[in-house]
């Protein structure tokens, strides 16, 4: 769908996603403790309401953009709306922490399936030169999403309960996902080829027109994915335990065998041309970086402002503020900086930004003032926003219009497995660096860090999360350069990482 208002239709049906989704996550914290007193669940019942979908919407990214990519992006999309929607309506009706739980996971699996559609649509609408702006309004909106969540939250939970925050989800998902359902778009496969006499096709010639489905590869890749997300979930809560060895055991084989399972199947899970040009490995790996060492940051901030300076959630929620906000100003001015000054320097001035922002927060005390945690948040904000925009449109961008859905599920992917990694690190950093045997958790869950042993292992974990951050600058010199000029057929010339210019590695919409 390439005409304007398509387009338009496409990038709302497409923030509208990524936002119910993140909404989703944010609301879900701020509503937990009176879910857990409603239901009498205990501590580690609630956790799993998180853990559940977390595994779910993880293990199955890539497989569920390989659907997009054979059945249609919208139809995947309409699909993960409709039951997202109504897995949310179940969880607001639900009598029972095992209800709450098992619908948590059946939303993942929804969650999964919307999530790399929404990416995938906008590459089948946009041609690769216009996919920073919707991009970028896309990470803006999640951004919103990021500050709106935790006030509309925990006004739906004093006034009306922990179960509006899952009904507040369903209208809309409903709708979009009848919206979707009711427009009528050619598949991703049909859009590429050229108009051809209207000639019946042999049966077996369709069948081999589209990609063949790897689901052995997708269920080992399941596998390894849930084992990796197990593992690094259950570190900041037990520790290292015989069952987090074990998912650390579990994720190593299965991806081995992955592996060797992909280079010797015909139609294998990651087709070789979505990685084809080279720079959408180092652009997955920029965003790990980035989110690992935000979200660790983020996680041990946490504890700083309500351990340490002693302040309740909402004015901990006000002095992270700038973080969102920049994330919302800061993706159109991301767009435009790559556009004109190419990826690799903005995706390297991005995390530059992101270590600086670790850096300083690890230099925080008892006296910082709020300019002092405020300027931090404000360079994590200003930096991940860059970072995200850049590396994501590079991503989406370089793959072809059949693999734009392995493309979006493999940046999706990137985009969980990078927090929980950050977090897992922070929490294991900060047993090394700390004295006593204590873990840093929420007040009233557990042992609390004594305010001087918090500060003292803050700072070393918070300097290696920076420098976690320092070393995906080298992953992201390696993105494509500034355009320097067009050949005639409109094939961009960039500059490449060392040698004279060539030409820019990029499938045409």
């Amino acid at each position: 769908m390439s005409s304007p208002r398509g387009r338009r239709l496409t990038l709302v049906a497409s923030v509208t996603g990524a936002v119910i989704v993140a909404l989703d996550g944010t609301v879900l914290t701020v509503a937990q403790p009176r879910l857990q007193r409603d239901l009498n669940a205990t501590f580690a019942q609630v956790q799993w309401t998180s853990t559940g979908y977390l595994i779910a919407v993880a293990s199955l990214l890539v497989f569920a953009g390989r659907l997009g990519d054979r059945y249609g992006h919208r139809r995947v999309f309409a699909l993960g709306m409709l039951g997202f929607g109504a897995a949310s309506a179940g969880i607001g009706l639900a009598g029972g922490i095992g209800w709450v739980i098992g619908l948590r996971v059946a939303q993942g699996v929804f969650g999964a399936l919307l999530q790399p559609a929404t990416l995938g649509m906008l590459r089948a609408a946009y041609p690769p030169e216009l996919l920073g702006r919707p991009v970028a309004a896309r990470t803006g909106a999640i951004g919103l999403a990021a500050v709106a969540g935790p006030l509309v939250g925990g006004a739906l939970t004093t006034h009306l309960g922990w179960r509006a925050v899952f009904f507040v989800n369903v209208a809309p998902a409903l709708a979009m996902g009848l919206a979707a359902l009711a427009v009528r778009a050619p598949s991703a496969l049909a859009a590429q080829a050229p108009a051809a006499p209207a000639v019946r096709a042999p049966a077996a010639a369709r069948d081999t027109a589209r990609p063949r489905l790897d689901v052995p590869g997708a269920g080992l890749l399941a596998v390894a994915l849930a084992g990796l997300v197990h593992t690094l979930v259950g570190i900041p809560e037990t520790g290292w335990t015989v069952a987090t060895a074990l998912g650390l055991g579990c994720a190593v084989v299965a991806g081995g065998v992955f592996v060797r399972h992909e280079r010797r199947t015909v139609d294998p899970l990651v087709p070789p041309g979505a990685l084809r040009s080279g720079t959408a490995g180092p652009a997955l790996g920029v965003l790990v970086a980035a989110s690992a060492a935000l979200f660790g940051a983020l996680f041990l901030g946490t504890y700083y402002l309500q351990g340490v300076r002693a302040l309740d959630p909402l004015d901990s929620g006000l002095r992270a503020l700038p973080l969102a906000v920049m994330m919302v100003l800061g993706a159109p001015v991301a767009a435009m900086l790559a556009r004109r000054q190419g990826p690799r320097r903005t995706a390297v001035a991005g995390m530059v930004l992101v270590a600086a922002g670790v850096l300083l927060m690890s230099r925080l005390g008892r006296g910082s003032g709020a300019e002092a945690i405020g300027g931090c948040f404000l360079l994590l904000g200003a930096g991940f926003a860059t970072v995200m925009v850049t590396a994501t449109t590079v991503v989406v961008r370089d793959a072809s219009v059949d693999t734009a859905g392995v493309a979006g599920g493999l940046q999706q992917t990137a985009m969980n497995i990078g927090p929980a990694l950050g977090v897992a690190a922070a929490t294991t950093l900060m047993s090394v660096a700390g004295r006593g045997d204590t873990i840093g958790r929420p007040p009233g869950d557990g042992p609390r860090w004594a305010a001087d042993v918090f500060l003292s292992a803050m700072g070393p974990a918070l300097t290696v999360l920076a420098a976690v951050a320092a070393a995906g600058v080298l992953p992201a010199t390696r993105l494509p350069g500034r355009a320097a000029a067009r050949r005639p057929g409109g094939q961009p010339v960039e500059e490449p990482p060392d040698g004279p210019p060539r030409s820019e590695i990029a499938s045409s919409a």
